[in-house]
């Protein structure tokens, strides 16, 4: 039997896009219910990454908008479906919400930004990926701290989606998914900047322990959730969320060293 995420995913793929921009109300009222499920879906998957006090509800909200802003800027002549493009742009005033509430504390983004810049240098040194107990004894930590803190930061890496584009040369103007997804007027340094990005993206999870990359690789190709995905491996959620988290603070690692200049 299919999952939800996968039955959601071959759903949503065959929802019709909208004719145009201009499209009478009527229409946009049917595809806003239409995808209702989608963006209840997409705020449940960050709400299980973030704090129990922020409101799933509020993420609704947010992707509301995020969907009829999709619906007035999508463009037919773009060679990319609208779902995919919906989804980037619900996603994105989700995480939009996210940062005008504030919600991580600065000493959780420093535990974070100190993890990020121990698993750079350790990687560095040691030439390869490294597990949780190097990482735990460069940091002076028990086991136990070490992944109570990544419980702790587990939610501060949603939030650099968008600035990412701002870090990579010949990206820095708008939205990083806008430029990936504008195909008319690219510049010959822009693309270049994407290819080498995403071959480093494809080493650096080439490089991940085999149950990081499988995490990986069902969360974000396989849609599932973080306790499906527990059930798939034989791990609570819990300890796939802790594998993720470790999982993400590699890639942006190497990201890091990527934009560092460093091969």
């Amino acid at each position: 039997m299919k999952s939800k995420a996968l039955q959601h995913k071959a759903y949503y793929t065959e929802l019709p896009a909208p004719a145009s921009p201009g499209q009478p109300a009527s229409s946009r009222d049917e595809m806003i219910l239409k995808y209702t499920p989608l963006i209840k879906f997409i705020a449940h998957r960050l709400a299980m990454r973030l704090p129990p006090h922020i409101s799933v509800e509020d993420l609704i909200g947010a992707g509301v908008i995020g969907l009829m802003d999709a619906l007035n800027k999508f463009d037919t002549e773009k060679k990319v479906q609208f779902k995919t493009y919906a989804e980037f742009r619900i996603k994105g005033a989700m995480l939009d919400e996210l940062r005008s509430l504030d919600w991580v504390s600065r000493s959780v983004r420093q535990k974070a930004t100190q993890m990020e810049k121990t698993c750079q240098a350790l990687e560095k040194k040691k030439g390869r990926a490294v597990e949780g107990e190097e990482m735990a004894q460069e940091m002076g930590l028990s086991l136990d701290d070490y992944y109570g803190r990544l419980n702790e930061i587990r939610g501060v890496f949603l939030l650099d989606i968008d600035n990412l584009g701002e870090k990579i040369p010949h990206l820095h103007q708008g939205n990083l998914m806008d430029r990936i997804l504008d195909d008319k007027g690219n510049h010959p340094l822009h693309l270049l900047s994407l290819v080498e990005l995403k071959e480093v993206l494809v080493r650096a999870i080439e490089e991940l322990p085999y149950k990081e990359k499988t995490v990986i690789s069902l969360y974000y190709y396989d849609e599932l959730t973080l306790k499906e995905i527990g059930e798939v491996l034989g791990y609570t959620e819990s300890r796939i969320c802790q594998l993720h988290t470790k999982a993400i603070l590699k890639l942006r690692s190497k990201i890091r060293s990527y934009l560092q200049g460093e091969k």
